[in-house]
Parts: C-alpha cells; sequence; structure tokens
C-alpha cells in the first residue's frame, strides 16, 4: 500500500508564475545562479541558492546561506508573489518537450514509507549532499522544492487526470527559457481526491526517479521534528514530504555519456588492441548515424572517427539486474581494466555528460583536446531501474538522465 495525500501548496499568483519558477538547485553553480537572478529577479534560485544575495566567496555551508533562503522564501509570501491554497488538494503538472508530454500528480508522500522502502531508491547518497539539504529543509520550515517519483501506469489514474485537466482551466500555462512548457491545474473535487487516493493504495511500491538526496533529506528532516516533538501524532506536515510523480509509460531516459581524459598510458593503437579483447568494433562510415541504436552498443569517439563497440558474448553476467546495464558493462570491462578508472564517484579523469546535450558535445570535448576518448551510451529503461529497485539493487553512478527537469518555486509544502 503506497500513500499519497493532498496539501495545501504555498504557490505563485498566476502573473508571476513564470517569473518565480526556476531550474533546480542542482543543475546550475554559483556563477550561472547569479546570472539567472540577473535574468530574472523573482526566481526562485533566490531560494534554491541563496548565496546569490550573499557576498561571492561565501562559504555555501555557513549558517547565513540558509537563513537567507528562509528569508527570501517569507518574502515571496510578504510582497505578495505568492499565497497558500486554503484546502489541501493535488495539483495536475504537466510538462510539454518537444513532441512529447507528460502528466504528473503533486502530492505528498510518508516518511515512514520511504523508511521502510515502500518507496524504493535505485542509487546511493552522498553524506555531504544530504546534510547540505537537511539544513535547507529544516532552516526553510518548508519543503521548497520537489522530488521525482514514478509508478506503474494506472488506467484509473489516468481517466481522472484526464477529466481534471479536459474540464478546468490550467492556472499556469507557460514556456521557460529552456523551451519545456509547463502547467498546472488543480484537482480540488473531493471525489477526485478521493479516487485518486484509492488507486494509490493499490500500489505496492513507489520509486524515485530522480531527486534521491532532495528525498532522504525530506524523510530525515520529517525524523528530526519528531525527535524534537516527542508527542507527535503522525499528522503533522513534518510526517510527509512533497512530490511529482508520473506514471513509467510517459517518462523518458536519456543517454548519460562518458569522456576520458586520456588513454591510461596507452598508445591509440595499443588502446583499440585491448578493447578488441573483449568487445567486437566496428568503426562507422562518415555520415551515418553515430548513436547506438539497441542495448549493449556503445559508440566510441577517438582520433576522429567513430566505433561502435558491443561486448563479446560471456563477458558479463547477463543474469544480473546491475551487471547487465549497459553502463555497467562498460565500467567493468574497458575503464576499469583498460582505462584504470576504478571509482567513476571520484577519479578526476572521467566526466559525465547528459544526452540532452547532444553528441555534438563528445565530439567538441575530444576534437579540442580537453578529452582523449568519448563513449555514447544507449539509454537505461524504465523496466531497467524499476527492475533493479524491486530487486534492492543500486544502480552504478550517472546511469540516468531523465528530461524536462523539474521546476522550483511553482508549489512548496510547509512543515507548520
Amino acid at each position: 500500500m503506497s500513500t499519497f495525500i493532498p496539501f495545501k501548496a504555498l504557490r505563485p499568483i498566476p502573473e508571476k508564475a513564470k517569473d518565480i519558477a526556476s531550474p533546480p538547485y542542482d543543475v546550475m553553480d554559483s556563477d550561472e545562479a547569479r546570472i539567472e537572478v540577473r535574468k530574472h529577479p523573482l526566481s526562485f534560485i533566490h531560494v534554491e541558492k541563496p548565496e546569490v544575495d550573499l557576498p561571492i566567496g561565501t562559504d555555501l555551508y555557513d549558517p547565513k546561506v540558509y537563513a537567507k533562503a528562509k528569508e527570501n522564501l517569507d518574502k515571496y509570501r510578504t510582497d505578495g508573489h505568492m499565497i497558500q491554497d486554503e484546502k489541501p488538494m493535488f495539483y495536475i503538472y504537466r510538462q510539454t518537450m518537444d513532441d512529447r508530454e507528460q502528466y504528473g500528480l503533486v502530492g505528498l508522500a510518508s516518511v515512514d514509507e520511504y523508511m521502510d522502502g515502500t518507496i524504493k531508491k535505485h542509487e546511493h547518497t552522498r553524506a555531504d549532499k544530504e546534510a547540505d539539504r537537511i539544513r535547507h529543509v529544516d532552516t526553510c520550515n518548508a519543503h521548497p522544492s520537489p522530488v521525482f517519483f514514478t509508478y506503474p501506469h494506472q488506467d484509473a489514474i489516468d481517466k481522472v487526470v484526464d477529466k481534471v485537466r479536459k474540464n478546468s482551466d490550467p492556472v499556469y500555462d507557460f514556456v521557460s527559457d529552456d523551451g519545456i512548457g509547463h502547467t498546472l491545474w488543480l484537482m480540488d473535487d473531493e471525489k477526485d481526491i478521493a479516487s485518486i487516493q484509492a488507486s494509490f493504495a493499490k500500489l505496492p511500491y513507489l520509486y524515485v526517479a530522480d531527486g534521491h538526496h532532495r528525498t532522504a533529506s525530506a524523510a530525515k528532516v520529517g525524523l528530526l521534528r519528531r525527535e524534537q516533538f516527542p508527542d507527535f501524532t503522525g499528522e503533522e506536515e513534518f510526517n510527509h514530504f512533497m512530490t511529482v510523480i508520473f506514471p513509467d509509460n510517459q517518462l523518458k531516459i536519456f543517454d548519460y555519456n562518458r569522456v576520458v581524459k586520456d588513454l591510461n598510458g596507452n598508445s591509440t593503437q595499443e588502446f583499440m588492441d585491448k578493447v578488441r579483447k573483449d568487445w567486437l568494433v566496428e568503426e562507422i562510415p562518415a555520415g551515418d548515424s553515430y548513436r547506438p541504436s539497441r542495448l549493449h552498443q556503445v559508440s566510441m569517439y577517438i582520433d576522429g572517427k567513430w566505433y561502435f563497440i558491443s561486448p563479446k558474448p560471456g563477458t558479463w553476467n547477463e543474469a544480473d539486474v546491475v551487471e547487465n546495464l549497459d553502463v555497467s558493462i562498460l565500467q567493468n570491462n574497458l575503464l576499469h581494466p583498460i582505462l584504470g578508472i576504478g571509482d567513476p564517484r571520484t577519479d578526476m579523469r572521467i566526466d559525465f555528460v547528459g544526452g540532452i546535450r547532444g553528441l555534438k558535445e563528445l565530439i567538441k570535448r575530444v576534437d579540442s583536446g580537453r578529452e582523449k576518448v568519448a563513449f555514447a551510451m544507449h539509454p537505461t529503461s524504465m523496466d531497467e531501474l524499476i527492475g533493479i529497485a524491486d530487486a534492492g539493487k543500486i544502480m552504478p553512478p550517472k546511469s540516468t538522465w531523465f528530461e524536462p527537469k523539474l521546476r522550483s518555486g511553482l508549489f512548496i509544502h510547509l512543515l507548520d
């Protein structure tokens, strides 16, 4: 059984929604964030990355940074740019990218279900990143930005979502600077809300798609508040955290590609000879598509040429859901044994390029001399993600890249 409940969101007044909505905190550095607020003075980046309002060079983990986030959040309310809804509801959040649409429901998930494994994850988290978000949420006394969940799609949920969006006008409908469309409808009818909750209650699990650090931090703030208020009833706002949850059949995972700075002391010929021991190698003629077209096919770019490489049968464990991932095969059969990349989380010789940037970004990096070799991956599938989460296992780092990203500042969950 999965819990999903409505809430009273703090959100922008309609005429300010586009001005306030911002990219999430983890897709830009402080310099990029300062550029963002110069372009969009009302941007929610003032809350997501509040160092933009402090002197350059301020320690990002200084208590003053978190206090500024709280101050900025409160200012949206006092200035009249945001108001809180008067009754709990769900929100339908549509994102449009190119010719693709995805419809998410905004509501609250359960801290207890994160802790007991009803909410399944597929990535490790880092303690330092968790600590930062815990302080941010705790100081703001709010979940300022949502986490990104998925679930096996349900016709009953689709029908309610379709009915509401077809029979009511959206409260927000705009296109952000990156060309992504954002539309929000209110689901405030009690029968619709009850139907959605009943459908989720039939699901044994929910799944974290993106935002593992935000999810873990939100849950741990709930546990922290329980220590502070030992007489809690379970009904308090801090027992839940905000998520946007999408059906799995509407989501698209992009490739997450790799670039490596050197060949670990090998010449190009030596490197290619070693690759051919465990991989089938095929040079791609100029003008053909370089993008991998199937599972277990990787495109490799080196010295101005593209190759398709595929692992030879028997060189990996097909029965293991993690080792069968293309990113695992590449790591275990090439990056580690040939290029010496033992831990891709910490090795400074490897970098990762989200597929949204395209294969031209890989060519540019190699041709410029910044990197020596690039690998374009076939995207991980939603079935693989859910299968690994169901098995209680963890994906290798940088296995999935979801687009479009959720905007921050369109809905906030207050903890009191």
